[in-house]
């Protein structure tokens, strides 16, 4: 039987390849497949983030030549330097070797000094994987490959979604930071907040929380906008079960796990057409959509949420179909056992 060994950060690292990857470790092709999770980078200082490193690529070294697949998750140009070492030495062993292409947003494809690094660790594995077709496009267009890419959407979570009477409240869930248009979502919301005063906006994430404040008082919405901080376990459930409306503002994305998270949980979403979402999120149907940086169109559909309860049933009940089909966690991962299988 074939063993697959796992390269990908810890279990601890706040981020959507730690929910992929453990999402895959639910799946029956986990055991089937003997897989092994090698835990490559932890938050901290830098001489943690070396020791983890060092540890991982020890445990790596002895457990390679028992093991006869390596899936390797990568996202930013450090995270692809980092796992470089990994790839090589499976390289150098003759083991079949997959990438798993996380990425945060394009841009960063469209520099030629990142361009040399990802062409040459691409071209060189048996498979990549990416998160949307959009995704393959690209990696077309910057990096002239076009074989051995193969689509694997990031899987919903399994979750017990509530019957509940939800608070008029809009989430927004991930990191404080200005490529997430945590601004742009407080202007958005500040054009219509005198007529909604008993709604507010919740931040579930760490990062520019001192700054976000800032922005808000200075539109005059502070009383109305919450920051809870990063969120886990029955925290994070009891906020996605509470939450009305999820946006996301992000002017770059791979595929937002956010996002199948607000689905899994049964909340309409309002997005960007950043990175996959144009694959699944058609304006109106199973999502409402705006413009990068649009803070006034924005605020027309978070309006159209806020003021139509009905809209929002028919936007989730669009999105179920996805939620059990297309992203369905089991139908995921009997994609990824076909994929160990056939390579």
């Amino acid at each position: 039987m074939l063993k697959v060994l796992i390269v990908a950060t810890s279990r601890k690292t706040r981020g959507g390849i730690t929910s992929v990857v453990k999402a895959h470790e639910t799946g029956e092709q986990w055991k089937r497949f003997h897989c092994r999770w090698i835990e490559t980078h932890r938050d901290g200082n830098s001489i943690r983030k070396l020791w983890y490193l060092s540890v991982a690529l020890l445990e790596y070294a002895v457990l390679l030549p028992f093991y006869d697949i390596v899936h390797i998750h990568i996202a930013t140009t450090q995270s692809a330097k980092r796992k470089a070492v990994f790839f090589y030495l499976a390289k150098w062993l003759h083991k079949k070797i997959i990438f798993h292409f996380h990425p945060s947003n394009e841009k960063f494809l469209f520099e030629s000094k990142n361009q040399k690094l990802y062409k040459n660790l691409f071209s060189q594995a048996d498979l990549v994987l990416i998160l949307s077709e959009q995704w393959r496009q690209w990696i077309k267009e910057t990096l002239g490959l076009s074989k051995h890419i193969k689509v694997l959407y990031n899987p919903c979570p399994v979750v017990n979604r509530l019957d509940l009477e939800r608070k008029k409240q809009i989430l927004f869930a991930g990191t404080i930071i200005p490529r997430k248009g945590y601004d742009v979502l407080l202007e958005g919301f500040s054009k219509i907040a005198i007529d909604y005063p008993d709604w507010k906006v919740v931040f579930a994430g760490n990062g520019e929380i001192e700054r976000a404040k800032q922005i808000a008082e200075k539109l005059g919405i502070l009383s109305q906008v919450e920051f809870l901080g990063w969120i886990s376990g029955i925290r994070k459930e009891t906020i996605f079960q509470e939450s009305s409306i999820y946006c996301l503002a992000s002017d770059g994305e791979g595929f937002p796990m956010g996002v199948l998270d607000a689905w899994a949980y049964g909340i309409p979403c309002v997005v960007t057409p950043v990175g996959g979402i144009p694959d699944i999120i058609e304006d109106g149907i199973n999502g409402l959509i705006f413009p990068v940086g649009d803070s006034d169109r924005l605020a027309v559909q978070l309006n159209k949420l806020m003021n139509d309860k009905e809209l929002g049933k028919a936007i989730v009940a669009e999105s179920d179909k996805y939620v059990n089909g297309l992203f369905n966690i089991d139908i995921i991962n009997n994609q990824l056992a076909e994929i160990y299988s056939n390579l």
